[in-house]
């Protein structure tokens, strides 16, 4: 089942379901979830390896970040036709175990062709967001920082979930070399 907006906000209060929220996402917020902006662009370079028990991913550099003190025109980021790119968000979830998220493109994002690469929050998951996105069109595409990108639905877990004890705890973009998997 999918949580409605009141429960959402209810949840917020009581356990920082999802902290960093934008003013229209705390008081008008559209739909059955809330949006979440863009903060920061990696792209990856080198050679990767994901095996059954280790993984090692390609390495990322941090192509650019949000800087409030910047102008609309400034703080912004052009997506180049071809590349791709992962994306992190402003904001970040707190799951507990009874809860996962489902994140959907806003569809914005595909009437201007970029492509979002994403999954599904695991219960338990703490930290920010990382999306890979990809401009599959012929035309630049600036958006600004803080623009709402992705929208996150949280669904309720029935039964017995488990806690999320993955290395992508906390939000980090990238591996820091080989490592085994938990």
């Amino acid at each position: 089942m999918i949580l409605g907006i009141k429960k959402l906000h209810e949840l917020v209060k009581e356990i920082s379901l999802v902290e960093n929220l934008c003013e229209r996402e705390q008081n008008n917020p559209e739909g059955a979830g809330f949006d979440l902006r863009l903060a920061e662009i990696y792209e990856i370079e080198g050679d990767g390896f994901l095996g059954v028990d280790e993984r090692d991913t390609p390495d990322i550099n941090l192509t650019a970040k949000n800087e409030d003190n910047k102008n609309e025109q400034d703080n912004s980021f052009i997506f180049e036709p071809g590349k791709y790119y992962l994306i992190k968000t402003m904001e970040k979830v707190n799951l507990p175990v009874n809860l996962s998220g489902i994140i959907f493109p806003r569809t914005t994002l595909f009437r201007s062709g970029l492509a979002l690469f994403n999954g599904i929050v695991q219960p338990g998951y703490s930290g920010e967001l990382t999306f890979g996105i990809c401009n599959m069109g012929k035309s630049n595409i600036r958006v600004s920082f803080g623009a709402r990108v992705v929208h996150i639905t949280f669904h309720e877990v029935l039964g017995e979930g488990n806690q999320y004890r993955g290395q992508w705890q906390g939000g980090r973009v990238s591996t820091k070399g080989k490592e085994t998997q938990v």
